[in-house]
């Protein structure tokens, strides 16, 4: 529940945080729900699943009805200012290996690192992904709560044990849905398992993984509520303990009947290629 002693009204009414940051800016306009920009945006990921810009794109054409209900329960209280005066900004915290591998063996931090260097990824990276949307910025508390969601997106990577590859990608959207609702991650989590499975001709059961993820997400306590300094500090195996994080063992069966098939799971439409390729030769 939203905590009144932390909302504010500036002369128009408008509610604001206690140092007069609005919760929504007057100038931000109101979202459109647009099915088929969607659709096309989500067409445009099938061709290359790196580029995260569309994603982003998808997103702001399917607006969720619950979505600033959500932002207001956390912005507008205790907690909400407690985030904002102490990780105003994360790919700060995020980046800064140095300071995070002083945090114990085992940590969350340590498995974050791991994985951002073995993939060669970082937090600001995903930022400059996110601003070739075009999308403007304002000066309110939906921009701070937005950035959450996207800076902690490989973050949830590592607590759910997905990888990033094109069925982990939908398993840890599902997830995020699951905790954040959100029609967006809807689509490219189902539409993209159901385009895995027309295209990939398989064994593997992508729809118990994608719906695994899913349930593991509603389980979960909100990730964007927490303080992402202490969640970086637990024993990585408690906190998937407390959090209610099983093993991913749909996905990992996956995995394993792929390659028992002679599929790489990183590049599901290698044996579609290699026999394109073979019939041209």
């Amino acid at each position: 529940m939203t905590d009144a002693s932390v909302i504010s009204r500036d002369a128009t009414g408008v509610e604001c945080a206690p140092d007069g940051t609005p919760l929504r800016a007057p100038e931000r306009p109101e979202p459109k729900y647009e099915p088929l920009k969607a659709w096309h945006h989500f067409r445009e990921l099938l061709k290359d699943k790196e580029d995260t810009a569309e994603v982003f794109k998808i997103f702001e054409a399917l607006p969720h009805k619950d979505f600033m209900p959500r932002v207001r329960n956390l912005m507008l209280s205790e907690q909400g200012e407690k985030l904002r005066a102490t990780e105003g900004y994360l790919p700060s915290i995020l980046d800064d290996h140095d300071a995070l591998r002083r945090l114990p063996a085992g940590s969350v931090a340590h498995a974050y690192c791991d994985f951002m260097e073995r993939e060669g990824l970082s937090a600001a990276g995903l930022v400059e992904e996110s601003e070739k949307s075009g999308r403007p910025t304002y000066d309110d508390l939906i921009q701070f709560y937005g950035f959450r969601l996207r800076d902690t997106h490989d973050l949830m990577h590592v607590l759910t044990g997905y990888g990033r590859d094109g069925l982990g990608e939908q398993c840890v959207l599902l997830f995020t849905h699951g905790q954040n609702p959100s029609h967006g991650h809807l689509l490219i989590g189902y539409a993209g398992a159901v385009h895995m499975k027309k295209t990939v001709k398989s064994k593997a059961p992508v729809f118990k993984a994608v719906r695994q993820a899913h349930r593991t997400g509603v389980a979960c306590p909100s990730i964007v509520g927490m303080s992402i300094r202490e969640l970086l500090a637990m024993d990585l195996a408690e906190a998937r303990k407390q959090f209610n994080i099983p093993t991913p063992s749909w996905y990992h069966e996956c995995h394993r009947i792929w390659r028992s098939e002679g599929i790489d799971p990183y590049d599901l439409l290698a044996p579609r290629r290699e026999s394109e390729e073979l019939a041209a030769a």
